[in-house]
């Protein structure tokens, strides 16, 4: 008798969320899980899908505001270049070539907050992107948060979760001026510019991590706590260092695991029904 294979269990899928018949689940596995135990790295899996919950358990008059890009979407924006491609503008739409259809259902210009969380040499941290499609700043009242008029203009906050090399910092915002200028030209057929003279950037003061494992989990309470509370005041640079309390990170481990294995009982009894 032939015995059988031992089984992976690394790779046992635990949940699709969200599940089917809804489009674009993400699916994750044990060895998902395992990255949530103390003193590991968060992988792409866990970040995309805490992001993404994150967005489907927010109100919509806020969530419909918002769009958050993939963790694998700046990975594939920044790919290495054929050695042959010289010119900037060639490289700036071969980059944008790669992404497009990650937009096609989506008009990001219509968006007040665009997320993207950025992973290089095995640090993440999160990028915002305000208002990309406003033409020139202008008061609005806004209820999501504080109550009363706030003025808001075209920003791109860089929440950035240590003190990473600035010119690095940089070449990122820069990357994603030039994607935002391309995704521009071919959403609305026209030339527009997202300097920094139009669209002010800046590294936002916000709670640091104080070791070298909880950056993606600081990425998403960054994500967690203004989807709760929006910014919606611009004085560069935004002065957010009482935003969390650390404590409120140290948990987050537990807390995601338990909402997966929660989800996974819900999933296990809902394919049990008859």
């Amino acid at each position: 008798m032939k015995e059988e294979e031992p089984t992976d269990v690394s790779s046992v899928q635990l949940i699709q969320f969200p599940p089917p018949p809804i489009k674009g689940g993400i699916t994750v596995t044990m060895e998902d899980l395992q990255c949530l135990d103390s003193g590991k790295y968060l992988n792409d899996v866990i970040i995309d899908f805490y992001l993404k919950y994150l967005l489907l358990n927010t109100p919509s008059a806020l969530s419909e505001r918002c769009h958050v890009f993939s963790s694998f979407f700046y990975k594939q924006l920044t790919r290495l270049e054929p050695a042959n491609v010289l010119s900037s503008s060639c490289q700036r739409q071969r980059r944008h070539q790669r992404v497009k259809t990650w937009t096609r259902h989506v008009d990001i210009f219509e968006k007040d907050f665009l997320f993207v969380p950025v992973n290089q040499e095995a640090h993440w941290y999160l990028v915002i992107i305000c208002f990309p499609g406003l033409d020139e700043p202008k008061v609005e009242s806004w209820t999501a948060g504080s109550p009363g008029e706030e003025t808001v203009g075209r920003t791109e906050a860089d929440a950035e979760m240590n003190c990473s090399n600035s010119v690095e910092a940089e070449r990122v915002v820069k990357l994603l001026r030039d994607y935002l200028q391309s995704e521009w030209e071919v959403r609305r057929g026209s030339l527009r510019d997202f300097g920094p003279d139009q669209m002010k950037s800046s590294n936002c003061k916000v709670p640091l991590q104080d070791n070298s494992s909880d950056c993606g989990l600081y990425l998403l309470q960054y994500v967690e706590c203004f989807l709760k509370d929006p910014v919606v005041h611009f004085d560069l640079p935004l002065q957010l260092q009482q935003w969390f309390p650390r404590q409120q990170v140290r948990r987050k481990r537990d807390e995601i695991r338990d909402l997966i294995l929660n989800l996974y009982r819900h999933q296990q009894l809902d394919k049990e029904k008859p």
